[in-house]
This record gives C-alpha cells, structure tokens and sequence, in this order.
C-alpha cells in the first residue's frame, strides 16, 4: 500500500483520527510539559498543603507531603510514554525475530521457537514480572526490559502466522532459484510484507505495555526517583487518599492512563482494519 493511500484512508476512519489527536496531546505535554512546569519529587510542601484540594495555587491539589499534584502528573506523562514505548520496541523485536525465523525456517527451529513461545503465552504475566522487577530491581531500564522481555509472545504468533503464508508466494520460490539466502529474503521479502501487521501490532502492545508499568508502579515496584501515573497512584493508595476523599489526587492519573491507553487501542484498531483486507470488507 502507498504512503498517500495509507494517510487518505486513516483520515477516513473516526476512531483512528480521535486516537492519533489524543496521542499528540499527551506527546506533547511530555516533550515540553516538564520544561514549563519545573517538579522535584525530593521537594515536598509545609504540612499546612498536605492533602489540599484543587485551588488557584494548586489546581489539581496538593498530594500527602504537600507536592503539587499538577506538576506530579505533567512529570509523570514522559516516564510513562518513555516506559511504554521502549519496552514496546524490545517486545516487538524479539516477537517479530521470533515469529518470522520461526514461520520461514519451519521444521526443528520452529518447534523450539514455538515451544518457548508458548511457555510464554501461559505463563501468568503478572506474577512473572513482579518475580523479575523484584530479582533486577525497580531500576526505569529494568522495569522497560521486564515489561519488554514478557510480552512479546503474542507478536511472534501473529507474525509466524503471516510468515508461512508469505514464505508460500512465488516471488520466494523465484529467490531461491536465483540463489538468494535465507537471511536476504526474510530480509528484503518477507519482512517488508509483515511490516504493516507488526506495525499495527505496535500501537495496541505499547497500550498494554503502559498499563503494565503502571502496574507494576501502583504494586509499588516502580522506579520513584522518576515519578510516572504509576508511582502517582501507588502513594495516592499507601496515604488513604481514597477514604480521605482526596479525588484529586487518584483520579487524574488514573483518567490520564485512560485516556492514553484509549488513544493507543483507537489507533490500533484503525491501522488493524487498514492492513487487513478482510476487516475493510465488513
């Protein structure tokens, strides 16, 4: 598919459109929100603002050592874009390595691949990154390798799925017989055809990769020298904001993790129906 017809048909499909502009919000606030609004979690306010409700000085109140919970959650939009991102890139590398040598090479390779994978996809993802970020540490670069090393199962079905129809085309069968390896055509062939899948795989596993660091956060393995969404509602919940009422303080980051992961899954589903003939059909 071309690049213009690409863009001509994600422009005509809403939910695409309303993901990618809510996307660019939060892109944004976490490029230049932490250089307009300066916030140091180390700083915390006299014991007069603990807990104070959304006012002209704080206007999303202050939090149980009397930080401004404004200023948290702007702070806490880059941690958790940066999280989800690069887990995402290290889950989609070893799911898409995985799932093309896998479909291409067959025989052997592929049951250990397959076998491995499945190991993968049954084990409890929870449990198993809890297990991991408490051996490594809650290190940012520790969290983004657990969340990227456990979640890349899933890919690697889906592009070992498109692999054994791709390796069946008779452009392939033609490379062969001209001599080619198998790594310049997984290369040049079939790695461009699965492209579209994988990219479109992207945008929905960097949603689960988010919420996954905010999980892990809010159960308290979360790096709190760099303050995400998650950290956010780990302290909101450690200091009874909830029976305390302080809505002010568990509700925005809990809305913003909302309102990311929905923008995500938006643009997955636009891109998914995009690259696949059978859903544009419907």
């Amino acid at each position: 598919m071309k690049e213009n017809q690409f863009i001509k048909q994600f422009l005509k499909n809403k939910m695409g459109v309303v993901g990618f502009s809510m996307l660019v919000i939060f892109i944004l606030i976490a490029l230049f929100g932490p250089m307009i609004v300066q916030y140091d979690p180390q700083v915390f306010g006299e014991r007069a603002d603990v807990l104070n409700p959304p006012s002209a000085a704080h206007w999303l109140g202050t939090d149980d050592l009397g930080r401004d919970v404004f200023k948290a959650l702007i702070a806490g939009s880059r941690v958790s874009l940066i999280v989800g991102v690069a887990a995402t890139f290290i889950s989609m590398f070893i799911g898409t390595s995985v799932g093309i040598f896998s479909g291409y090479l067959g025989g052997k390779t592929d049951n250990v691949l397959m076998r491995i994978t499945d190991v993968f996809l049954v084990l409890p993802w929870l449990p198993l990154m809890l297990v991991l970020a408490a051996l490594l540490g809650s290190n940012i670069w520790n969290i983004i390798f657990v969340i990227g090393i456990t979640g890349w199962a899933g890919t690697a079905r889906i592009v070992r799925a498109q692999t054994l129809t791709e390796k069946e085309r008779q452009y392939i069968e033609r490379s062969k017989s001209f001599g080619a390896s198998n790594l310049f055509i997984i290369w040049h062939h079939i790695f461009p055809n699965v492209f579209p899948l994988v990219f479109a795989n992207t945008i929905l596993v960097t949603a689960t990769s988010i919420l996954s660091e905010t999980t892990l956060s809010f159960l308290g393995m979360g790096d709190v020298s760099k303050p995400s969404w998650g950290t956010t509602l780990h302290f909101a919940f450690e200091s009874g904001a909830l029976s305390n009422k302080a809505y002010w303080y568990f509700m925005p980051p809990g809305v913003c993790v909302l309102l990311l992961v929905l923008a995500f899954t938006l643009m997955g589903f636009a891109l998914d129906e995009i690259v696949n003939p059978k859903l544009r059909q419907r």
